[in-house]
Order: C-alpha cells, then sequence, then structure tokens
C-alpha cells in the first residue's frame, strides 16, 4: 500500500496522514473544508517540531515526509490510484454516510476502506459502500507516533486477504496491530478509556471536584503521567461531544448533561483542547506537566 488517501484533516486525520508519509507512503489528503486544507501547513510545521524532538527525525527525514503529502477538497482526484482510504471525519453515521457513498463512486474499484471511527462498528458503515468485504476499521490513538497502537477491527463480511493486509500495512508505518476478530463498540482502546474519562467527567458535572483536582488525585493515587481531562485535550473536545451526543440521543440521561456542561463551558467558548491552545489546561505549557502540580504545597509557618 503505497499511495494512501485520509479523508479529514482535524486532529487525528493529519497526524495519521503524517506518520503514513513519515513512513514512506505517498499520501493525500481530502477535506470538504478548504480553511481546514489552508491550516495544513500549520499543522506540518507543528508535526515536524514534534518528529524532531520525539523520534530524533533529521532535516531530511522531515523534509522527506512533508514532500510526500499533498491536500485538496476535489474527492474524486484524492483518491485517484489510492491503495487505501483511511477515513477520519467527523464521528456521526450522517456525515460518514454521505462520505461512503460520495467515495464509493469516484474510488478504484481495489481500493480498501478503512474507518478510524472511535465508536461506531463497521458492520454499519459497510452497508453505505460498494465494497463490503474490502471494508474495515483502522483505529489510531491521539499522538500516533507515541501512542502508537492501530486496531484494526473486521465486521462478518470482511475477507480475510483485507484483514491481513491492513493489519500488514499497521506495522508498515511504524504502528503495533490490534487485531479484533470481533465487532466491539469501543474497540480495545475506548472501551477501557471511555468510563475512566466519564467517570472524571461525572465528578466536574455534579460540582465534586474540579477537573485539575480530579486529574491530581489520578496522577498522585493512580501513578499516571495524565488524568482524564489531560488526555481529553490530547484527544480534542469535539471527539468526546459526538461521542457523548451519541449516547444521549440512545437515552443515556448523563451523557446529555455531560454533553451539555462540555458544550457550554468549552466548546462554545472554542476550548476545544491542543489545537486551540486551551480546553482544560492551556498550551504549550499546561499545569498539569509542572512538578509542583502533583508535589505537596509548602506548609505555611
Amino acid at each position: 500500500m503505497d499511495q494512501v488517501t485520509v479523508a479529514g484533516s482535524g486532529v487525528l486525520g493529519s497526524q495519521i496522514a503524517f506518520q503514513c508519509a513519515y513512513k514512506g507512503c505517498d499520501v493525500r489528503i481530502y477535506d470538504i473544508d478548504p480553511a481546514a486544507i489552508a491550516r495544513l501547513s500549520q499543522k506540518w510545521r507543528e508535526l515536524s517540531t514534534v518528529y524532531r524532538k520525539d523520534l530524533k527525525a533529521d532535516d531530511a527525514a522531515i523534509d522527506a515526509t512533508v514532500g510526500r503529502l499533498r491536500a485538496g477538497s476535489d474527492l474524486a482526484e484524492a483518491v485517484q490510484g489510492a491503495d487505501l482510504v483511511i477515513e477520519a471525519v467527523p464521528e456521526s453515521v450522517a456525515v460518514k454516510r454521505r462520505f461512503y457513498e460520495a467515495l464509493s463512486v469516484v474510488a478504484p474499484k481495489t481500493t480498501i476502506f478503512a474507518t478510524n471511527s472511535s465508536t461506531l462498528l463497521p458492520s454499519l458503515l459497510a452497508q453505505f459502500t460498494d465494497r463490503s468485504e474490502r471494508f474495515l476499521a483502522l483505529h489510531f490513538a491521539s499522538r500516533v507516533w507515541r501512542n502508537n497502537i492501530a486496531e484494526v477491527m473486521r465486521h462478518s463480511g470482511t475477507d480475510d486477504k483485507t484483514f491481513d493486509s491492513v493489519i500488514a500495512f499497521a506495522e508498515r508505518i511504524g504502528m503495533v496491530p490490534i487485531a479484533l476478530h470481533k465487532e466491539q463498540p469501543g474497540y480495545v482502546i475506548n472501551t477501557l478509556l471511555i468510563p475512566w474519562v466519564r467517570a472524571g467527567m461525572s465528578l466536574v458535572v455534579k460540582g465534586v471536584a474540579s477537573p485539575h483536582d480530579v486529574d491530581r488525585t489520578w496522577m498522585i493515587a493512580g501513578g499516571g503521567d495524565a488524568g482524564p481531562f489531560a488526555v481529553l485535550d490530547l484527544v480534542g473536545l469535539r471527539t468526546p461531544l459526538q461521542i457523548l451526543t451519541a449516547a444521549a440521543e440512545a437515552g443515556d440521561a448523563a451523557a446529555a448533561e455531560e454533553a451539555t456542561w462540555l458544550r457550554r463551558e468549552y466548546i462554545d467558548r472554542n476550548k476545544l483542547g491542543i489545537e486551540t491552545g486551551e480546553g482544560f489546561y492551556k498550551y504549550p505549557h499546561p499545569a498539569y506537566r509542572r512538578a509542583d502540580f502533583v508535589r505537596p504545597r509548602a506548609m505555611k509557618a
């Protein structure tokens, strides 16, 4: 799989695209919003800095990576010759349906489709395509260069060759593939992560504790490097809002309350996490990374 198309240029879509290019793939990024495309040059600069720091990438590797990235808002052009399309559009069934119906018309018949959906099962989305047997989930964690797992989840109609080839592709781009042979809402990572994050949100929404104190508690007593609210900032707050909204629509009253709070206090104020420079913390120097965030405060005499 040498030619990869990533649909969606948000936080995770741009990371996936950059990682694929870093590992030698020619990558086209598609986004319906030209303004989002225009912001990619800044994202490439930011990711270049991170790769130099975290992966010790040299200038030649970074220049080659950026040289393999192209972007545009013409779907047919973006998928021309694509071996694999990785979909990272908003977590909405309606949005994904429109995308896959349009994609099926213009993509080569040999192209494999993979969704990066955080919560939606591939069997739900496969019906909107013309190639159920060449459709599955390929789910990444935020900061893909460091949290380098790729959950490959098949549905009952996925053929073995497609499943195996996507696992091999995940390895090629530096991921540790996690093979899911049965469909599981939330995959592995979100089955573990979402209840943890929602437990933290519940404490705040009920007025029990502040986001920083929830994180501080987890970091001191649980031994973690970051608490649930720091993780939410890393993911970007729009994704949890979409997940909570979907749960609310399914009848989860607590999720409805959490979604309302998240939208009112953060989303509507453009506090979306790292991507806007502020969420539950301010960036690039969030409080939870300071030594005094978890150290006991000096006792007053």
